[in-house]
């Protein structure tokens, strides 16, 4: 057509004439402002446009490059996703050497650390120079080297050795935060981590499982995984990102800005090419700020989009940098400060069984004693049978265990390659029968599919391992609170035939345990104090401390406050209660809100058991009394409003807390949802602070509660 073409547009159906250099002219502003696009979008995170409008503009420039090939720019963004699988994967040098970080792991190392490189600072010509620092969380991803040239995307390669690495770009390229051009044509080496969302990661895993694919373990692996692909197609499905924290070469620069003189200035330009850096950092003066920074994410750390096991620190003054150079493997300058371990490696020295006060029996890993998540661990949990069978497992085995937080230790994999063949096997029946001293009950406690998941319990209701789990519970920091009530006191009266339950504590005498190992004139007297002084307590935690099954905290709380929907008739004392309680049937049991059928039959089997009576009539006689909490009456607005607590108070303690707001006629949960009002928010509040933040919940400072509960 004499050198034009007619290019038929989606948007109102336009159809526009152009040359060739028109054409090619107007491929140019297209690319300028997908890219425009793609920084606000993905790079800034704040979308200006619309995806049908972007699509529009991606659409247009497609077609005009398959009209005129020769046209096409390499940097085209037409060219993020495409091209043939590679046959395999291409070795590449670095213009830089790449490093790795050095470790430390605690305050003592860090101030270990400055005073290192205060030292090498007096030896050298910086000594009269300030001292501050660079701080950013450390992302548990991928490193990758980007190498421009005149401002153009030349690889992208993995660090390797340090020397060389594999040439990734064509996965890379998949990347839209990612600059394939940049707005000046200068010559720079960038380095960064390569991560994968969360969201991402659970969605990748969930299609994994439908083909039978093995889920991968963590977002580090699948970003891994992603880049070594083949056909960039697949990188491209998974929606990577990648921030850039370091500049490792620069040239070709002078007339478009100034050299960075500080690690934060470095960040602040790269953010100003255009590339993506990591939010949260931060310019401490000194190492108290530093672990103050540190102290303030380890609690956080998994509520972030992406995998952070760290904060990476390094010396903020470039000349400083400069002068401290490199070890043999890692920059003097610099040093990653990481999280204490959530995984690690140990063995198996046994599997016990141990019994809960319901009777229930639950196989636990002895193991070698190992350091994960700040704390050193001797036992994980191994939850049923099932859990034995699904992981393999063999007394002997290395295991990888999990621990986060609060969270009870869990063996998560079995390392198959690790054994030796004198492993044994674990029988979990002959182990129960064992524990009971007799038989034990086989119970279907769930389904899923097709599969059930059993657990086994004592059938002797008697046995000395449930009474002195019961024992145990009765006496702990939520039920009665008894100090100097340990797991080997209560062994100990067990075995001298003075406790067999609950009431006979209540009428011990010092003269009865003085003689025993253990037990000089003070510590019988304590024990006698304590026991004494636990004779006066709240119904709800007398509830929950008699371990009726199905029984929690929080079901306590419903029953003491919803007295009246169960009968009229007044509770004043633990005679009365028995009396009360022993006619209330299943169906008046379900009329409190929130009491499900199980427990509800709970409660009605340990009521109406002559035993259980005969022991509450014992408490009675020997003093000890129940007190009722009142619920505000006044119209203050608490009324059935519910509260989450997180992180630690200073006035008060949680259960406190709890009583208060109980008091003032609200409620207490474990968890934070739409249905939450308030969430009151101590010292270290974690996660549940952010998802309050994340729904708009109110947060209330511990001043701001006191002035609200008064």
């Amino acid at each position: 057509m004499n050198g034009e073409i007619y290019l038929r547009k989606c948007v109102k159906n336009m159809v526009i004439k152009l040359t060739k250099e028109q054409a090619k002219e107007r491929m140019g502003k297209l690319m300028s402002e997908i890219d425009r696009l793609r920084v606000l979008y993905h790079v800034k995170d704040d979308p200006a446009i619309d995806d049908v409008v972007y699509s529009s503009l991606m659409d247009e420039l497609r077609s005009l490059e398959s009209m005129y090939p020769e046209c096409k720019s390499d940097t085209s963004p037409t060219g993020r996703i495409g091209g043939n699988p590679l046959d395999t994967f291409k070795k590449t040098k670095h213009k830089v050497r790449q490093w790795s970080f050095d470790d430390l792991f605690n305050y003592e190392e860090l101030i270990a650390w400055e005073e290192k490189v205060k030292r090498m600072m007096q030896k050298t010509s910086v000594s009269d120079r300030k001292l501050e620092y660079c701080c950013e969380i450390k992302i548990d991803g991928l490193k990758i080297i980007l190498t421009y040239e005149q401002g153009k995307l030349i690889t992208a390669a993995t660090r390797g050795d340090g020397v060389i690495g594999e040439d990734v770009t064509h996965n890379i390229k998949t990347i839209h935060s990612i600059p394939l051009e940049l707005k000046y044509p200068i010559d720079i080496v960038v380095v960064g981590e390569v991560w994968l969302p969360e969201k991402e990661l659970q969605r990748i895993n969930q299609e994994r499982a439908q083909r039978n694919e093995v889920p991968f373990a963590n977002a580090r692996n699948a970003a891994a995984g992603s880049i070594r692909q083949l056909d960039p197609k697949i990188a491209a499905s998974r929606k990577l990102e990648m921030f850039i924290y370091d500049i490792d070469f620069l040239e070709n620069y002078e007339q478009y800005f100034a050299m960075p003189q500080t690690q934060t200035e470095e960040l602040q330009r790269l953010q100003k090419l255009g590339f993506k850096v990591n939010p949260i950092s931060l310019q401490c003066k000194n190492v108290e700020e530093i672990e103050e920074m540190y102290a303030s994410w380890v609690d956080k750390r998994n509520d972030q989009e992406f995998a952070i096991d760290g904060v990476v620190i390094k010396v903020n003054d470039k000349v400083i940098q400069e002068v401290l150079g490199y070890t043999g493997k890692a920059p003097r300058f610099a040093i990653a400060y990481k999280f204490p371990a959530e995984r690690t490696t140990t063995v198996v020295e046994d599997i016990t069984v141990q019994v809960g006060r319901t009777g229930v029996l639950t196989p636990v890993a002895h193991l070698a004693s190992v350091h994960v998540a700040g704390t050193t661990v001797s036992r994980a949990t191994l939850h049923n049978e099932d859990e034995i069978i699904r992981l393999g497992l063999k007394i002997g085995d290395t295991v990888v265990i999990q621990k986060a937080g609060d969270i009870i230790p869990e063996v998560v994999e079995v390392l198959v390659n690790m054994r030796t063949g004198k492993e044994v096997d674990f029988d979990m029946v002959t182990e129960c029968k064992k524990v009971c001293g007799g038989e034990i009950v086989r119970d279907v406690i769930g389904t899923k599919g097709n599969e059930k998941s059993v657990a086994y319990y004592c059938k002797d209701k008697n046995s000395f391992a449930i009474q002195k789990e019961q024992l145990r519970h009765f006496v702990s920091k939520k039920g009665m609170n008894i100090d100097g009530l340990g797991e080997k006191i209560i062994e100990q009266l067990m075995g001298e035939g003075l406790v067999s339950d609950a009431a006979d504590l209540f009428e011990l005498k010092i003269g009865d345990i003085d003689h025993l190992d253990r037990f000089a004139d003070k510590s019988a007297e304590n024990l006698i104090d304590a026991i004494d002084a636990a004779k006066e307590v709240q119904l709800e935690k007398f509830l929950f401390a008699l371990g009726i099954r199905y029984v929690g905290e929080e079901t306590a709380v419903l029953i003491t406050q919803n007295l009246m929907k169960i009968s009229s008739k007044e509770i004043t004392d633990l005679r009365s209660l028995v009396t009360v309680f022993s006619h209330v049937d299943c169906e008046r049991w379900q009329s409190i809100d929130g009491i499900g059928e199980r427990a509800a039959e709970s409660l009605v089997e340990w009521f109406t058991n002559d035993k259980n009576a005969h022991m509450l009539e014992r408490m009675n006689v020997s003093g000890v009394h129940i007190k009722i909490t009142e619920v505000s009456d006044k119209n203050n607005g608490m009324s059935g409003k519910v509260f989450v607590l997180t992180g630690t108070l200073a006035s008060m303690t949680r259960d406190e807390a709890k009583e208060k707001i109980r008091a003032a006629g609200g409620k207490t949960a474990s968890s934070v949802s739409a249905k939450t009002d308030y969430v009151l928010a101590g010292e270290n509040a974690g996660s549940k602070l952010k998802k309050a933040q994340d729904l708009g919940v109110k947060i209330l400072d511990e001043s701001t509660f006191i002035q609200l509960m008064n």
